[in-house]
């Protein structure tokens, strides 16, 4: 992929726009410092369908399968999702804050969604990634570490352990390059 500039409106060009409603405004002293990775699947342990989607446009429908009837409900997002083919998926701007946490914790701070980025992976605690979607997680994760002020990436289960095992024991961090700090802020530590 090539580089791919942050919009002043928090858009990512080259990569699929689908607005969210389940998103608001960043908390005064809130913005994007860590990287959180999840990963989703719906209904559970396939891929490929519309639910994600839905999901995240408060547009899935309860009668599809009988797990939605569960979920239906719930008013959730991420900023991104990167689909099994390595298509990556916008669904809120990085102005304002996605409902991707829930309740966590990183470094003794609460309330994760205030200060954190949610990147979710096509995916299920039962089966490897593809290399295409590790192919768009390393270049995303780049092209965000490089115009914003991140400071650590952390997977759903490492915010709120316990309730949480995503993107579970398949994920291979390995496959992930390390964040490094953006050039536009050289006081920040690493």
């Amino acid at each position: 992929m090539s580089e791919a500039p942050i919009s002043s409106d928090g858009w990512l060009s080259g990569v699929r726009r689908v607005l969210s409603p389940n998103c608001d405004d960043w908390p005064e002293h809130g913005g994007p410092e860590l990287l959180v990775i999840h990963a989703i699947s719906l209904p559970p342990d396939e891929f490929g369908g519309p639910g994600v989607e839905q999901l995240f446009t408060n547009t899935l429908d309860p009668a599809q399968h009988q797990y939605y009837a569960s979920i239906a409900h719930l008013r959730v997002s991420a900023h991104f999702f990167i689909r099994r083919t390595g298509e990556i998926i916008q669904f809120v701007p990085l102005t304002r804050r996605a409902w991707h946490a829930g309740v966590s914790v990183w470094a003794g701070r609460e309330r994760c969604n205030d200060f954190s980025l949610g990147i979710e992976l096509e995916g299920c605690d039962t089966k490897p990634f593809d290399d295409e979607q590790y192919t768009s997680l390393s270049w995303l994760v780049a092209t965000l570490a490089g115009q914003l002020p991140l400071t650590g990436m952390c997977g759903h289960s490492d915010i709120a352990p316990g309730r949480k095992t995503d993107p579970g024991p398949f994920f291979d961090w390995s496959r992930v390059p390390e964040l490094t700090l953006s050039d536009a802020f050289p006081d920040a530590e690493a």
